[in-house]
């Protein structure tokens, strides 16, 4: 039987190579924080509108079409192999099993 150890407490340091990456993700991070102003959201949600509008031409009316999202489940989906498994798996543990006389 093994005996229990005593781990310390303490971390092993980080190599330079970590410890540099990690340096490298936190400035990249405040940049991006910096970036992120009320004028920079404004800027892009005023590109978006203008990008949309120079695609409508290609938008697809729905109103012609008929689209719904659900079916009320008139064709459900398939039961994947795990499911039909569990199921029957279910079944046979909710069968009594009779007892045999000796």
């Amino acid at each position: 039987m093994i005996k229990d150890k005593k781990i310390s407490n303490s971390l092993v340091e980080e190599s330079h190579k970590t410890k540099k990456t990690r340096e490298k993700l936190r400035k990249y991070l405040q940049q991006i924080d910096q970036n992120l102003t009320p004028q920079a959201l404004k800027r892009k949600s005023i590109e978006i509108h203008h990008w949309i509008a120079r695609h409508a031409p290609n938008r697809i009316v729905l109103k012609s079409k008929a689209i719904s999202l659900f079916d009320e489940n008139q064709n459900t989906a398939k039961i994947s192999q795990r499911v039909s498994g569990l199921i029957s798996r279910l079944k046979t543990e909710a069968t009594p099993t009779r007892n045999k006389a000796f």
